[in-house]
């Protein structure tokens, strides 16, 4: 367990080691001579860790005569381009195109250059020959289960690879695959970007909810919300509904409740949550797989066999020949239940270019904050009309679509006051404690 939760058995650092190699070959060319004729560098580098410092920083400042100073920016590992080209990817060869044809830079007239141009994506493509394979892991109750590719749906796509998800798909007659960080960030992207590259089709959606969740969404505080509040529950069910809605109505999929059940959840609660679904005909399901393990969860398996029969009628969002802002706007509009949106000027200037570069075609990967619908993190429950606000949009080349930053979403995540890291510790027999 410790070396999926601390270190996704490798994978993560070969891509963290891929995308700096080509970091440091983009400025090893530049000390050289600079024949491919950088004038802006656009590619960061990136690490597994949340370190805010390293949001903005000036690099090459020994004083060497050859070395040019240069703000520099940093990003989270899964963050990374990298991460979405290994989930994205067919295989090896696929991974090593796709490698090649991150944009890096641009020269003087404005023209990108290419990972492919330095020469880097070979040896990207060698460090990353093992993590392009899934994990095979098991659960504790020995149970096979494929693990492979980026979470943070709120600044990546968050979705598995497409190579675990189809040789799962191989290999077992059912295949329930994660989407995580809030159905309008995790789910649309999986189901616009994922499904729409991978050619895949759900046959449904299992939609996860706490109690404790929808009490926070109700108005509740943080500090209370294992405490017994009715009120509060009535109040935040809208944002699942909400959730329903979209899946449902906006992506035409047939979906199931799943209430992951925690020992602070009441008998009360419990019961006004399944009586609510049920009289808006919305099959739920109590999951206690955490406290019982399989045992937990076997009432939502059989519900699942019969929902995967049932018809639906797969849509999605925005189709490919629409505009980079058409299609941000449809996500802001039927997702996020947004009023409109509105750019900054950087923003505005960088839609133009990539347009101009042939790469208006591209799904978008809009990045925000997970804790609200729209993209201010306090705005829990967006009872009154509000814009979402694009400060800054990017193209992601080598992985092929176009990250949207909305609000003040970083992509170099900051830890909180008190990190995870001071709990967790090693005895003296090895024995890791402290991660769960």
């Amino acid at each position: 367990m410790e070396d999926i939760n601390l270190h996704f058995t490798g994978d993560i650092h070969a891509m963290t080691a891929a995308n700096n190699l080509l970091s440091s070959m983009i400025d090893n060319h530049i000390y050289f001579g600079n024949e491919l004729g950088f004038e802006k560098v656009v590619w960061k580098r990136c690490m597994d860790l949340n370190d805010r410092q390293l949001r903005e920083v000036e690099t090459g400042l020994s004083g060497e005569k050859k070395i040019v100073p240069r703000m520099d920016k940093f990003d989270i590992t899964v963050a990374s381009e990298i991460m979405a080209i290994v989930c994205l990817s067919k295989d090896l060869k696929d991974l090593k195109e796709k490698l090649g044809n991150i944009i890096v830079g641009y020269n003087k007239k404005n023209k990108p250059i290419f990972a492919k141009d330095l020469k880097a994506n070979g040896a990207m493509t060698v460090l990353l020959k093992d993590a392009i394979k899934p994990n095979l892991v098991q659960t504790l109750e020995h149970t096979p289960a494929i693990i492979h590719g980026g979470p943070f749906a709120n600044i990546a796509h968050g979705c598995n690879s497409i190579v675990a998800t189809k040789m799962a798909m191989k290999l077992g007659d059912y295949v329930i695959t994660e989407a995580g960080f809030g159905a309008d960030l995790g789910a649309e992207k999986f189901l616009d970007i994922k499904c729409r590259k991978a050619g895949l089709k759900p046959d449904a959606v299992v939609l996860v909810a706490t109690i404790k969740a929808l009490k926070y969404h109700g108005g509740v505080e943080k500090e209370k919300i294992q405490e017994e509040n009715l009120e509060g529950l009535k109040k935040g069910i809208d944002n699942l509904y909400r959730h329903i809605d979209n899946i449902k109505n906006k992506f035409g999929l047939n979906v199931i409740v799943a209430i992951n059940k925690y020992t602070s959840d009441t008998e009360k609660e419990i019961k006004f949550l399944e009586e609510d679904l049920n009289k808006n005909n919305i099959p739920v399901s109590i999951v206690e797989g955490w406290a019982k393990g399989g045992e937990g969860a076997t009432d939502i398996a059989k519900k699942l066999v019969d929902l995967v029969n049932k018809k639906e009628d797969f849509k999605f969002i925005y189709e490919d020949s629409e505009t980079i802002k058409e299609k941000i706007l449809k996500v802001a509009n039927k997702i996020y239940g947004a009023e409109d949106v509105e750019y900054s000027k950087e923003a505005e200037e960088n839609i133009e270019k990539i347009e101009n570069l042939g790469y208006g075609n591209l799904p978008v990967c809009i990045a925000k904050t997970q804790y609200s619908f729209s993209d201010d993190a306090k705005n829990l429950r967006c009872d009154n009309k509000y814009n979402i606000h694009v400060r800054d949009v990017e193209i992601k080349g080598g992985a092929g679509f176009i990250v949207v930053l909305a609000g003040k979403i970083m992509t170099m995540p900051g830890l909180p006051k008190i990190p995870a890291a001071e709990n967790i510790d090693i005895d003296d027999d090895g024995n890791i404690v402290g991660i769960f």
